[in-house]
């Protein structure tokens, strides 16, 4: 899920010349496809971009990953911006086991949608994940992909569920 919230600061930094570091653009759902869904509603400088420009901005993050496998003729993938996510990720579980608070989004065990697990923004410290905080408020666009993703979610946990058994 860092990887997808990396993808969408950097893309929202290009299209509106703003440094991709101070932009932090919550992705829930999953990370997959469509139910990958950055929340640009959520940040102040992705929340001034036109409505108009949403749907393919949104396009644009979910096949990310694809299109730099296909620009490199299939023979690699986004290894640079996977180690940078992961990096972000594990100071941000140190820094939380640390004993200094950490806000990320992470795809776990949840309730706050009727999905057993699912992405959105927790709260890391002493003990791991500490807090798995609300959704906050979606634009209609967003509220939209919720419930279409939540369809394809549901399916992926019950084949994951089932492989586990």
């Amino acid at each position: 899920t860092t990887l997808d919230v990396v993808r969408a600061n950097k893309f929202v930094g290009e299209i509106t010349g703003k440094n991709p570091n101070f932009i932090n653009i919550p992705v829930i759902g999953g990370h997959a496809g469509t139910t990958i869904i950055p929340l640009f509603s959520q940040d102040k400088i992705s929340s001034t971009i036109a409505a108009d420009k949403i749907p393919d901005l949104d396009t644009h993050v979910q096949n990310a990953g694809t299109d730099v496998v296909e620009a490199k003729g299939g023979k690699g993938s986004a290894t640079l911006s996977m180690a940078y996510a992961g990096a972000r990720f594990g100071k941000s579980v140190l820094a939380g086991l640390a004993g200094r608070r950490r806000v990320e989004c992470a795809y776990c065990m949840s309730d706050v949608t009727d999905l057993p697990y699912f992405a959105q923004k927790v709260v890391f410290g002493p003990t791991g994940i500490t807090k798995v905080l609300p959704l906050g408020e979606l634009s209609e666009y967003e509220t939209k992909r919720l419930e279409e993703a939540k369809a394809q979610l549901k399916g992926e946990i019950e084949t994951g569920l089932k492989y586990a058994e």
